[in-house]
């Protein structure tokens, strides 16, 4: 850390204190028999120690076992949802369901919140507000879709979306059928130059990088173009992200159109990136909503030990929020640990693709 600005290593200090004081927060209110959640009052009589007395700082947080994701699949789903929330409107949302039954993540405001404190990253410029938005993405069960629109009507807008069915499209690559996932995807792109003929000026983009360049050659097949259909700024998210696609869509697909990468899921919220471009080659570094999500890069091999900067590792994930605690989940997704910087004093991670040892077993849809 010793190339850090004096500045920037004040920054760090004062988030890590920030972080411990969430952490404690976060803690004592889902083990608090009045406000906790039914999981984990259930799960404190499995534990050697009293998190309200003995969890005091980030670190602390080791002391719980590894997260496991089994315990998000299945109900009663009501097991997650605190006490002191048991009466408000409940959301469940579901991860993608390619390895069996889909995890469930009960919401409240949680994806509202994460979602606003993303606005805040987007440049005005090419997110205006007021302005229209596309939802060319994953519909159905996921919280994506509820949170791309609410963002859209956070800053003033109106999301339109269409159908997309990912596990249908996860089906058609593991069974071979080229042909039918084609025609699935010209599906998905009718339903967007639909939307883009009717007239209703759109010009904020949410999609994953397959779709955007499918819709990208779409529209240069019909003489048009990404600019040229009035696009703006386009938000987008998946493990296809890397710098050589994104050089490709910046330099063959945009023409001059923003993007910014994230990288996000229904258990973390959204991690914004450092701004991408030549300058850096094309690198894409992650930022978690800290405190409200921390992401880690560990050890493959033991998901605990955090390897050094720029080395590889395992995305190890953290959330706390009063409607969800996970203190401390191994993801599908592996990468490089990146060293803080001026707009997030906290660690990153870049290079985010499909971890090695889990990579042959999942199949990436549209993302």
């Amino acid at each position: 850390m010793s190339n850090l600005s004096t500045e920037i290593e004040e920054k760090i200090a004062r988030a890590k204190e920030a972080l411990d004081a969430h952490v404690r927060e976060i803690v004592e209110w889902h083990f608090d028999p009045e406000t906790g959640t039914p999981f984990w009052l259930d799960f404190r009589e499995k534990l050697d120690f009293d998190p309200r007395k003995d969890i005091h700082t980030f670190q602390d947080l080791q002391r719980f076992p590894i997260f496991e994701d089994e315990w998000l699949r299945g109900g009663p789903v009501r097991r997650w949802v605190p006490k002191a929330y048991q009466d408000r409107p409940i959301y469940v949302f579901e991860t993608g369901g390619t390895t069996g039954i889909p995890k469930s993540r009960v919401a409240i405001d949680d994806f509202r919140i994460d979602y606003e404190l993303f606005s805040e990253t987007l440049p005005e410029e090419h997110f205006p507000k007021g302005a229209n938005w596309l939802m060319l993405g994953p519909s159905g069960p996921r919280r994506l879709r509820l949170a791309v629109e609410h963002l859209a009507q956070y800053r003033g807008g109106i999301c339109f979306g269409l159908d997309l069915d990912p596990r249908w499209v996860v089906k058609l690559i593991n069974k071979g059928w080229t042909e039918h996932l084609e025609a699935y995807k010209s599906h998905v792109i009718d339903q967007a130059m639909t939307l883009l003929s009717a007239g209703h000026d759109l010009k904020v983009l949410f999609t994953t990088p397959k779709l955007l360049e499918a819709f990208a050659l779409r529209l240069e097949d019909e003489g048009s173009s990404v600019k040229e259909a009035g696009f703006t700024g386009i938000f987008s998210g998946g493990t296809e992200f890397t710098p050589q696609w994104t050089r490709f869509a910046v330099e063959e697909l945009l023409d001059g159109v923003y993007i910014t990468p994230t990288y996000g899921n229904t258990l973390m919220g959204l991690a914004a990136s450092k701004p991408v471009g030549p300058h850096d080659g094309y690198k894409i570094t992650y930022y978690a909503p800290q405190p409200r999500a921390v992401i880690e890069v560990v050890d493959p091999d033991d998901g605990r030990t955090v390897v050094g900067y720029g080395e590889s590792g395992r995305v190890r994930l953290t959330t706390l929020t009063k409607e969800f605690l996970v203190p401390g989940f191994l993801e599908r997704d592996e990468g490089e640990r990146e060293e803080p910087y001026e707009t997030y004093p906290w660690d990153g991670v870049s290079g985010v693709r499909p971890f090695q040892k889990l990579a042959s077993t999942t199949t990436v849809g549209v993302y």
